[in-house]
């Protein structure tokens, strides 16, 4: 029976031919036969005083049924736990959250390596004109989850929002200036960083990252929606006045600024009048709010996929010691920016009352430190598209972007990671 254990006494040993009684003589122990739960066999030979010929033959031999008892206990001898889904699912877990906590840099080096290895379906994108449909679903999407409330709740911290929009679109950009004075070639990936530094803020990171390091979101959303849509009047003016003399060229500043409305504002509006218009479209856009971000950021890995693509044969004439250093450049970037907006955090409290400032609170001192150090890659890929070969080749000015654009990311995430790491024993030391 299954799950019982079950002993038979075996007239003649099989191995030696002695019977029972005879074995009792000689204190012999034959082997018996154990059922239990599963099938497998093994031998237990005992110190007896057989000869030392017959002792490896015999023993106790164990037979174990596959089948489980109908009580559905393995016993305590079970062999070994079965390897079945579950356990899989459960090795897989840990992958599979990594990728969901880093799906953007996961997605963007994807694009990039996608095409370095294969240029041709990239190609055939940029022929089709694929790069501006992403464009257009990225701020579709952002219209769409864009909440009204979240707006209004940023309104308290104005003073802060104010000097985060003067940060983003008229201090940063001059850093630009000091990028222009590296000599590095190819010099499109030094332009490139030049106009990186020139763009608003990003779309989606910088928010999240401040509701992860419990700051003000509802500020960080206001600054960045508001930062996005004045970034269409000032990007072209600020890409005028301080690059396009440096590289000896000129920007239609008025023809890029009906580009940027056409593939920047308009989806943007159009998706916003969408969700207060249908209420089911609000619902949906609420409850699938990480679907929708996945979609962000898989139109946006589109991007550097397309322009690799048609730029890779540029790029793999590129050393890779020069692309490190491009790479290394970007990360200081993010450093110089992070710098200046934490020092000039700390000259407003001082100036606007101290501790008690609006400056000095740690939830709106967090989301001005995220977003207004964050430089977005949308609107850098929409003004090169239309400036066409103005400032060089397009690939080679967005790859140090994409790699910028990562190096943000990474970087603040740790950052948080440790600001969160610090404040667990500062909250544990209050609760007692």
């Amino acid at each position: 029976m299954a799950g019982t254990l079950q002993t038979l006494q075996i007239l003649t040993s099989p191995v030696t031919g002695i019977s029972t009684s005879q074995s009792r003589n000689h204190k012999l122990k034959l082997p018996q036969l154990i059922f239990s739960g599963n099938i497998s066999v093994t031998a237990n030979t005992s110190n007896t005083l057989i000869p030392r010929k017959l002792r490896s033959l015999t023993g106790t031999i164990v037979i174990r049924n596959c089948t489980n008892s109908d009580q559905g206990n393995d016993g305590p001898n079970e062999a070994g736990k079965r390897i079945g889904p579950s356990n899989l699912s459960v090795s897989a877990g840990p992958l599979l959250n990594f990728i969901g906590s880093n799906f953007l840099p996961l997605a963007l080096i994807g694009g990039v390596a996608l095409g370095l290895a294969n240029p041709t379906l990239g190609c055939l994108a940029h022929k089709y004109h694929v790069s501006k449909v992403s464009t257009f679903g990225i701020f579709f999407i952002s219209g769409l989850t864009l909440r009204s409330d979240e707006i209004g709740a940023a309104v308290e911290a104005w003073p802060v929002g104010l000097f985060g929009l003067a940060s983003i679109l008229l201090l940063t950009p001059f850093f630009s200036r000091i990028i222009l004075q590296l000599h590095l070639k190819p010099q499109e990936f030094v332009t490139g960083l030049a106009l990186f530094c020139c763009m608003p803020t990003t779309l989606s990171s910088g928010v999240a990252l401040t509701r992860l390091a419990g700051g003000n979101s509802a500020l960080a959303l206001a600054m960045t929606v508001i930062s996005n849509l004045l970034g269409i009047l000032f990007v072209p003016f600020t890409i005028s006045k301080l690059i396009a003399g440096g590289v000896g060229t000129s920007v239609p500043a008025d023809q890029l600024f009906k580009s940027l409305v056409v593939t920047l504002l308009i989806p943007l509006i159009f998706g916003k009048v969408l969700r207060e218009s249908f209420k089911g479209v609000a619902i949906f856009s609420d409850n699938n709010r990480k679907l929708l971000s996945k979609l962000n950021a898989l139109l946006l890995s589109l991007v550097p996929w397309i322009q690799v693509s048609k730029s890779r044969s540029l790029l793999l004439a590129v050393k890779p010691a020069v692309f490190l250093v491009a790479v290394v450049l970007g990360a200081l970037l993010h450093l110089m920016l992070l710098g200046f907006n934490a020092l000039s955090i700390q000259t407003l409290c001082a100036v606007s009352g101290g501790n008690k400032s609006v400056f000095a609170k740690k939830e709106n001192a967090s989301a001005l430190l995220l977003v207004a150090s964050q430089k977005t890659l949308p609107v850098l890929v929409a003004v090169v598209d239309q400036l066409g070969g103005t400032f060089g080749e397009s690939g080679l000015l967005v790859l140090p972007c994409v790699a910028a654009h990562l190096n943000q990311i990474i970087m603040d995430s740790f950052f948080v990671s440790f600001w969160n790491k610090k404040e667990q024993p500062d909250n544990k030391a209050k609760v007692a």
